[in-house]
């Protein structure tokens, strides 16, 4: 028997949309949950894909999570579009806002649109690089639980507040990055504590301030930031632009909402959206073949793009399947009715 399990698309994305439907979630965030789910686990972004699951299917279970949650979409400004999520998941009010925001940026320039009220748990690049991919730079910003202390501090204060930047890119694939500000994302700690496995130094202090390496007294403590002061501030930054300037929670707010249920975090987020076409009209091409010279001068010394790691996975995974931990497999299964785990135990048991 192998440590891994090795499953086609098809079938993860039904794994994940039998998970979620068992839990009562409504059809339509079964969809948008599992998309982002899968396009994670697609290219190797362990800690945001099919593990991510057992966090999702805990908040529901346990009642914070709106299963039929209906977002409404509200056009604010000539630039701004808002979308209440009704307390579900953020990747529905995501898909039901976007549009909107997406015209409003062909026509001003540029768009914001606020999510609210949402239980939020994906990565960022999911969806800033479809935006590149018709054309838009994006950017997307979010906070979280406060499980990072500031620099200087021993407390928890800040999120991991990632952080993502989308830029398109004429026949190939969109320039994407999508990271923290804390030194590394929670989920990476949480997956390193499940594989019994120290993290690196710099990461995280224990409950007395020390450094650790210790996944368990490092997710006791808290997470640090990137690069100290700069990623505190940058931190700080993701806090009032995805909190109080679009009316929702700070991530002290967000942890104490939770008040120890273990849920997903209750927020808010940010995508702002810059169409090129209508900043530069008829110098677009010119403009979008210096930012070439960018990327070749990068590339040509070879220095790797960010997403390129991404990009490759994702061929990879398309032509063999995925991997995952026989051990989260297992994990997952136990959330189906006794007809599915059965059926999946004992088709594991024939490979």
């Amino acid at each position: 028997m192998t440590d891994t399990v090795n499953l086609s698309l098809a079938e993860a994305t039904s794994l994940s949309l039998d998970i979620l439907a068992n839990t009562g979630l409504s059809k339509s965030q079964c969809d948008a949950v599992t998309d982002v789910i899968i396009r994670a686990q697609r290219d190797e972004c362990h800690s945001h894909g099919l593990y991510r699951l057992l966090g999702c299917a805990h908040s529901i279970n346990i009642g914070r999570v709106n299963k039929n949650a209906e977002p409404v979409v509200t056009d604010v400004a000539p630039s701004i579009v808002k979308v209440n999520a009704d307390h579900g998941f953020s990747s529905l009010a995501y898909s039901r806002g976007i549009e909107l925001a997406l015209d409003k940026a062909t026509v001003q320039g540029l768009s914001a649109m606020a999510i609210n009220d949402c239980y939020h748990f994906s990565a960022l690049w999911p969806e800033v690089e479809p935006l590149a991919e018709r054309g838009f730079a994006a950017i997307a910003l979010t906070p979280s639980h406060n499980w990072v202390a500031p620099a200087g501090g021993i407390r928890p204060v800040f999120g991991t507040n990632p952080f993502a930047f989308a830029w398109p890119r004429p026949k190939r694939q969109p320039f994407v990055f999508d990271f923290a500000t804390s030194a590394t994302a929670r989920g990476e700690i949480e997956l390193h504590r499940r594989h019994g496995k120290p993290i690196a130094p710099g990461l995280a202090i224990d409950l007395d301030g020390e450094p650790t390496t210790d996944p368990s007294e490092a997710l006791k403590g808290a997470m640090l930031t990137f690069g100290g002061h700069k990623g505190s501030a940058l931190s700080a930054m993701i806090e009032l632009l995805a909190g109080p300037l679009i009316g929702d929670m700070l991530s002290i707010e967000s942890k104490a909402h939770d008040n120890e249920a273990g849920a997903a975090p209750l927020h808010g987020e940010l995508i702002i959206i810059f169409d090129p076409a209508s900043f530069l009209g008829k110098a677009l091409e010119q403009n979008m073949n210096r930012a070439e010279l960018l990327f070749e001068a990068i590339t040509g010394q070879n220095a790797r793009l960010p997403s390129q790691r991404r990009y490759e996975a994702r061929q990879k995974t398309e032509a063999e399947g995925l991997d995952i931990p026989r051990a989260l497999y297992d994990d997952l299964i136990k959330f189906l009715p006794p007809p599915q785990y059965e059926q999946r135990t004992e088709k594991l048991s024939q490979r």
